[in-house]
C-alpha cells in the first residue's frame, strides 16, 4: 500500500518544486531563517502533492488516462485508478488535504514573516497550481499549461524562497535566476506530453506538441533547453552565479540525448521513457549545480 501511495502522490517528482525553492533560498543567506525556510519547503511540496493528485482525478475524469491504461511512470498518470487499485474519491480527497496542509503552512508562514503578504500571494499560485488540470478553467487543455508549468516551477519557488529570506519582492535578481529552472521544468512536461499527445488529442486536451505535431516536437525541446541554458549564462555575466554554473552543461548533454530520442523514436512510448528520465536528471543535476554555484 505504501508503494502506491508513493506512486500516486508522484514523490520522486517533488525535486522539480523543492529544488529550485532551495536554490532561491539560498541566493542571500545573512540571518537565515530557518524556520520561514521550513514552512515555506513544506507549503512547496504539499502544493505540488495537492497539485499531483488533482491532475490524475481530472485527467481520469476527462478520460485521458483511460486511453492508454499501462503505467509508464514518467508520463500518463499514475494509472491506480485504471488498475482499480484507488478511486477518483480518494484522489480528490487526498488532494483537498494536501491543500489544507500547504495552506496552514502558509498561515504559520505569515506569522513567522508578521506580513499577511505571504498569504495574500499564495492564493493566485493555489489557484493555478489547481486550475492547471481542474475544471472549469483547465489550462494544461487549452494550450496554457506549460505557461502556468513555467511560472509554478521558476520563479515562484526562486523568488518566494528569496522572499522569505530578504523580504523582497519583486526582485530582477531572482527572477532572472529562476528562469533556467523554469525552463527545465517545462521541458520535462514537454518531453511528457510528446508519448501522450495521440490519447489527450482524442478527449481534446490541447497542449504545446500541437503547434508542430509529435514528429517534430524535439524542435521546441531543443528551444526550452536553449532558453534554460541561456539564461544561465546572462546570470553568469551579470555576476549572479559563479562561472561554476557552466558545469550545468553535462545536464545539456543529458538534454540533447533526450532531444534526439524526442526526434527518432516520437511514438514509441518505451524509447520515450528514456527522454523523460535524461531530462529529469538534466533539472536535477542542473539544480544542484546552480545551488553549489549561487552558495559560491
Amino acid at each position: 500500500m505504501i508503494r502506491n501511495i508513493i506512486r500516486a502522490l508522484r514523490l520522486p517528482f517533488i525535486s522539480a518544486s523543492a529544488l529550485p525553492f532551495i536554490f532561491g533560498s539560498l541566493i542571500k543567506r545573512e540571518d537565515f531563517n530557518f524556520l520561514g525556510f521550513s514552512l515555506g519547503l513544506g507549503a512547496v511540496i504539499a502544493t505540488h502533492l495537492s497539485a499531483n493528485l488533482i491532475n490524475d482525478y481530472a485527467d481520469s475524469k476527462s478520460g485521458a488516462d483511460w486511453q492508454d491504461k499501462n503505467f509508464y511512470k514518467f508520463f500518463g498518470g499514475s494509472k491506480l485508478i485504471q488498475e482499480k487499485v484507488l478511486s477518483e474519491g480518494f484522489y480528490l480527497k487526498a488532494s483537498v488535504l494536501f491543500l489544507i496542509i500547504s495552506f496552514f503552512c502558509i498561515l504559520l508562514l505569515a506569522l513567522n514573516l508578521k506580513s499577511l503578504f505571504v498569504s495574500v500571494v499564495y492564493l493566485p499560485i493555489l489557484f493555478l497550481a489547481w486550475s492547471y488540470s481542474a475544471r472549469p478553467f483547465q489550462f494544461s487543455y487549452r494550450r496554457k499549461g506549460e505557461m502556468v508549468i513555467l511560472l509554478l516551477f521558476g520563479p515562484v519557488p526562486v523568488m518566494g524562497g528569496y522572499f522569505i529570506q530578504t523580504g523582497i519582492f519583486p526582485d530582477f535578481k531572482s527572477f532572472i535566476l529562476s528562469l533556467p529552472l523554469g525552463f527545465l521544468t517545462t521541458a520535462i512536461l514537454f518531453a511528457n506530453e510528446v508519448p501522450d499527445f495521440k490519447d489527450d488529442r482524442k478527449v481534446r486536451k490541447i497542449n504545446w506538441v500541437s503547434f508542430v505535431g509529435e514528429k517534430q516536437a524535439f524542435l521546441l525541446y531543443y528551444l526550452l533547453i536553449f532558453f534554460a541554458f541561456f539564461t544561465i549564462i546572462i546570470s553568469i555575466l551579470l555576476r549572479y552565479l559563479h562561472p561554476l554554473a557552466l558545469l550545468s552543461a553535462i545536464g545539456a548533454l543529458m538534454a540533447v540525448k533526450a532531444a534526439e530520442i524526442l526526434r527518432a523514436f516520437p511514438d514509441d512510448k518505451k524509447q520515450l521513457i528514456t527522454s523523460s528520465r535524461l531530462t529529469i536528471a538534466a533539472h536535477t543535476i542542473a539544480s544542484l549545480i546552480l545551488i553549489l554555484a549561487v552558495i559560491l
